[in-house]
């Protein structure tokens, strides 16, 4: 596995070691001793979440709050999706800049994203089985959003306005100024 950190501190794309032959592929999807090398810092993953998405579907763009904050490793399971991580550590040279990547069954790259940020991703395939890990129990009292198209994030999300679905509770989150980080 190669891991290489982007832009934003701490925050990785990972990309597996995978071995293909007539049969089909086999890859390592995750070690917790590889992974933390590559990183350089310890992650206990205590949940997994997985979602199913129509093509526009936009989840985004989600974070836990205090001592609920969440490290997520993602990846997706079929199809294909533009996923975004926006850095909200007010001390960081990089607070609020984003990061958007392809995740596909294809690529099979993953993204670990550290506490600190907020999340979202947009299905481009005609539907994408997402998989995510999390450092961290949800906790309702502690989630946070902003809204996916914030004026002053100037997020891309690769799709056309007509066709982009957003859920009732993502379509109220407020803008950046106004969340509560």
């Amino acid at each position: 596995m190669i891991a290489t950190e982007t832009k934003l501190k701490g925050c990785f794309v990972l990309e597996p070691s995978i071995f293909e032959d007539e049969r089909g592929y086999f890859f390592e999807s995750y070690n917790q001793k590889k992974f933390e090398e590559l990183i350089g810092q310890k992650v206990n993953f205590v949940q997994d979440n997985q979602s199913f998405s129509a093509k526009g579907v936009i989840r985004a763009l989600h974070y836990q709050t205090g001592d609920y904050a969440q490290a997520k490793l993602v990846r997706v399971l079929k199809g294909k999706v533009l996923d975004v991580a926006v850095d909200l550590r007010k001390d960081s040279p990089t607070y609020k800049e984003y990061i958007a990547i392809e995740l596909s069954d294809n690529n099979q790259k993953q993204l670990f994203i550290p506490r600190g940020f907020a999340h979202g991703f947009v299905t481009l395939s005609d539907t994408a089985i997402f998989f995510y890990k999390c450092d961290n129990f949800y906790n309702k009292e502690a989630e946070g959003g902003i809204i996916f198209n914030d004026e002053e994030l100037k997020i891309d999300w690769k799709v056309k306005e007509e066709e982009i679905i957003v859920s009732e509770k993502d379509i109220i989150l407020p803008n950046f100024r106004n969340a509560k980080l």
